[in-house]
């Protein structure tokens, strides 16, 4: 089902974009919202760089469908000057140093507009603004969107699954359709860290002993030990060329 949308950025309607905000709330798993770093950067995306954030709205209705949050970051474009993950990219993009590369945050799609190819949309959205902005590339730290079924996995091993000569993981392959080509996998892309209870509440388990333990919609086991759970989330960096 294909759905008619427009691109309006937080420039446009910073009204709809601040509205929109806890439409999307439910899109990630309640942990993901409790990055150690995460808030740093993703709190100077407006309006340090309002152009960039973008919502995808329904043109009949006017109603936010999905949204892309990006940053601009400086890279080379060798392996060796790639970050860690996302937390490290985000760092770096903050400390705004003669950016030339679009570091793609989150490309998110609300789960009553899902199945309608929108996520894609957001990603050639981004690629689109990427290219108005002089930027040479994006750079995706790409959460697989299957990991948490294989959450024992190495991302390593994961990243280099197929099917039928595409990647294993559909957002992946979402990505690589788009044109996009596999960079390395990113084993401590995001941490995650909170107390017993913190994570209790996060994910509706009970965490009695110092462990490992698999969790809901975790992409890699969570370690506890001392009252603290700690979690490293995985990603897969995927570069989209510009040019």
């Amino acid at each position: 089902m294909s759905t008619s949308v427009s691109a309006v950025s937080a420039v446009d309607r910073p009204d709809l974009w601040a509205e929109a905000e806890a439409r999307f709330q439910d899109v990630w798993p309640e942990y993901n919202n409790h990055g150690v770093d995460a808030g740093h950067y993703f709190g100077r995306l407006v309006p340090d760089h309002a152009s960039l954030q973008f919502l995808l709205c329904d043109d009949e209705t006017g109603q936010p469908l999905a949204r892309g949050r990006s940053i601009p970051m400086r890279w080379d474009g060798t392996l060796a000057d790639l970050p860690a993950g996302i937390d490290a990219a985000g760092n770096r993009a903050v400390a705004g140093r003669d950016p030339n590369v679009l570091l793609a945050l989150a490309a998110e799609v609300l789960p009553g507009a899902r199945g309608r190819g929108l996520s894609g949309r957001v990603i050639a959205e981004m690629v689109e603004r990427a290219r108005r902005a002089g930027l040479t590339d994006v750079v995706a730290p790409v959460r697989p969107v299957l990991k948490e079924r294989y959450p024992l996995t190495p991302i390593e091993e994961y990243a280099g699954w197929r099917r039928d000569d595409e990647p294993f993981d559909p957002w992946m392959r979402t990505h690589t359709r788009l044109g996009a080509t596999i960079l390395r996998p990113a084993p401590r892309s995001m941490q995650i860290s909170g107390s017993v209870a913190e994570w209790e509440s996060w994910t509706g388990l009970q965490f009695p002993a110092d462990g490992a333990y698999v969790f809901p919609r975790g992409l890699a086991p969570l370690r506890v030990e001392a009252g603290r759970g700690w979690y490293w989330e995985p990603n897969v960096w995927m570069r989209h060329a510009v040019g």
